[in-house]
C-alpha cells in the first residue's frame, strides 16, 4: 500500500532558457493562467536557485531555475462576508459586505481582520492582518489589509500620495440638482457619538468631501464622491449637511430603508505599492439595488 505522504504534490520546476521577467514568466509556464493568479502564486513559495522571491519584475537569465511550491496555493477563503480581490506577500486587497465590522477592540465580534486572520493561520502564513483604513459596518466595498506592521506603516507615512484614488458611491434621497460640488467643515464627536459638523472650528477635525451627481430618477440621486480627509462618519454627515442624506441612514438620515442597507459603497481603490511600487488599481460594480 503506498505511503499517503508519497501523495504530496510535488514542487514544479521550470529551467530558464530565455532573458524574462518573473511574473510573464510564470504565467506562460503556468499554461497562460492570469496575471492576478500569477501574483496569487508569487504571494506563495516561488524560488528562483534556491532563494524566494517575490518582486513580479525580478530578471531571470539562461540557466537560472525557477521553482513553484504545490502546496503554497493553500485554503481558499470562503466566507460570506468578504472576498479577496488581490493578495501578495505583502498585503491584501478585500471586498467586504455591509454589516461586519473592519475590526474590533474585543475578539467576540466577527470582523474582517478576524476572517483574514484566520485564512492566514489556514494556510501557514506566518503572519497578521493589520488595518490600513477602515469603512462603517454598514457600507460595503474595498479595504486594504497589511500582512506586516511596517507595511501599514509605509502607507500612513504617506497616505495622499499612496493611496491616490478612492472613491464611494452614494445613493441618497432627494434630486439634486447641482452636478457636482464640495462640502467642508469641522467634524467633531458627542457623548453618544454622535458626529456632528461645523462651519467654524468646534475643535474637531477638519473634513472635505468632492461630490457628482451620477443619475436622478424618482426622488433618488445616485452621487459619485471622494475624498481629501477620512473621518469619521464623514459622507453621511456631509451629505446630511446639504440635506441628501445617505439611503437607509438611521444615525444620519430618516432611516428610510429604500433597499434594505445603507446606501453608501467603496467601489475604487487606486494605490501605488509601497515595496513593489507597482500602480494598482481595483474597481468594483455598484450594488444592484443601489440602481434608480
Amino acid at each position: 500500500m503506498q505511503n499517503k505522504k508519497d501523495n504530496k504534490p510535488k514542487d514544479l520546476v521550470f529551467k530558464v532558457l530565455d532573458n524574462d521577467e518573473l511574473l510573464p514568466f510564470i504565467m506562460k509556464k503556468m499554461n497562460g493562467i492570469s496575471r492576478t493568479k500569477a501574483k496569487n502564486i508569487l504571494a506563495g513559495s516561488v524560488s528562483v536557485d534556491g532563494q524566494q522571491v517575490s518582486k513580479h519584475n525580478f530578471q531571470l537569465t539562461p540557466g537560472m531555475e525557477v521553482k513553484i511550491g504545490r502546496n503554497q496555493g493553500g485554503e481558499p477563503l470562503k466566507s460570506p462576508w468578504v472576498r479577496i480581490v488581490y493578495e501578495d506577500q505583502y498585503l491584501f486587497v478585500v471586498e467586504k459586505r455591509d454589516g461586519i465590522l473592519c475590526n474590533s477592540p474585543t475578539t467576540e465580534e466577527e470582523t474582517v481582520q478576524g476572517i483574514l486572520n484566520q485564512y492566514l493561520e489556514a494556510n501557514h502564513q506566518k503572519c497578521h492582518a493589520h488595518t490600513i483604513h477602515r469603512l462603517d459596518r454598514d457600507t460595503s466595498g474595498l479595504l486594504l489589509f497589511a500582512k506586516d506592521k511596517k507595511v501599514a506603516l509605509k502607507f500612513e507615512e504617506d497616505w495622499k500620495n499612496t493611496v491616490y484614488d478612492r472613491r464611494y458611491v452614494a445613493l441618497v434621497h432627494g434630486e439634486m440638482r447641482k452636478k457636482q460640488g464640495t462640502i467642508s467643515s469641522w467634524l467633531k464627536d458627542n457623548a453618544q457619538f454622535i458626529t456632528y459638523s461645523s462651519k467654524f472650528d468646534n475643535g474637531g477635525k477638519f473634513a472635505t468631501t468632492h461630490y457628482k451627481l451620477i443619475k436622478v430618477s424618482d426622488g433618488y440621486s445616485l452621487v459619485e464622491l471622494t475624498l481629501d480627509t477620512g473621518r469619521k462618519n464623514q459622507i453621511r454627515v456631509h451629505l446630511q449637511d446639504i440635506g441628501f442624506p445617505v439611503v437607509g441612514d438611521p444615525k444620519y438620515g430618516d432611516g428610510d430603508d429604500k433597499i434594505g442597507r445603507l446606501g453608501l459603497h467603496a467601489y475604487k481603490l487606486c494605490f501605488i505599492h509601497p515595496i513593489t511600487h507597482e500602480d494598482l488599481k481595483f474597481e468594483t460594480p455598484f450594488p444592484k439595488n443601489f440602481e434608480i
